[in-house]
């Protein structure tokens, strides 16, 4: 069996992110880039599996400029037999990111993809639900327990009133959430391992894929810094307050 993991490289979760002067995006100019915490998840979860004799290959993939080479490094220093980078410096949005991957899992057949339920940049939640569009999967997102058997996965996922659990067939797409597991510690023999492992370099084009992107962003702002609150005598000062001065009632 065999797992795909998707990667993506962000802004390292604890660098205070800058947006530029002109307001065309976010500064990442001489920042710490990591791999975003949820696909780091993903990756651990698939590497279990795969210690607990269930899985037989893990492949890491990641999208975007040659610097992902150091993301999926990271990936096969935690575990991951071998990767593939799909490079390009074209800025990537979901939807050709998730086209880029239907094309890999055309190619590489796996029995199920892991991935991050969400990047901390974009924060887009998109990705994994349409590659499971795309390719036509079952889906389970937000994860919290996965327990896979044979031809069957089982996906226990947080919803707003508790857990529900999921019976999918394989091939099928998981996402997953902070709760699933703690990624391990990345040791400095199994880094050293990682750079021999294997890693493939292919461009979209020779997946037929086209990356133009379909949104445009007209300006990036910080967010307006918080007013100090106040204090109200009682009930009826405050629905006055919120009424007339918020206007949110």
């Amino acid at each position: 069996m065999k797992i795909l993991v998707p990667v993506k490289r962000v802004v390292d979760y604890n660098v205070k992110v800058r947006v530029k002067s002109d307001n065309t995006g976010v500064d990442i100019a001489n920042v710490k880039m990591s791999m975003n915490p949820f696909d780091e998840i993903a990756v651990e979860e698939a590497v279990r599996l795969k210690e607990k004799g269930l899985v037989t290959e893990v492949i890491a993939v990641s999208c975007g400029v040659a610097q992902c080479q150091e993301t999926l490094r990271t990936a096969m220093a935690i575990g991951a037999d071998r990767a593939i980078l799909v490079e390009t410096d074209v800025e990537l949005q979901p939807l050709a990111v998730a086209k880029l991957l239907k094309a890999l899992v055309d190619k590489e057949q796996p029995s199920l993809v892991i991935l991050g339920k969400q990047a901390i940049d974009d924060d887009a939640n998109q990705t994994g639900q349409m590659l499971a569009a795309l390719a036509d999967l079952p889906q389970a997102t937000f994860a919290s327990k996965v327990e896979l058997a044979s031809d069957k996965v089982s996906v226990t996922r947080e919803v707003d009133g508790g857990l529900e659990t999921l019976a999918l067939t394989l091939p099928a797409v998981i996402t997953t959430d902070l709760r699933l597991n703690e990624p391990r510690y990345v040791t400095l023999p199994n880094i050293m391992k990682a750079k021999k492992k294997q890693l493939d370099t292919v461009k979209p084009e020779d997946l037929g894929v086209d990356v133009a992107p379909r949104l445009k962003t007209l300006k990036v702002t910080e967010p307006a810094k918080r007013g100090a609150g106040i204090k109200v005598a009682d009930v009826a000062a405050l629905v006055e307050k919120l009424k007339n001065e918020a206007k949110v009632i």
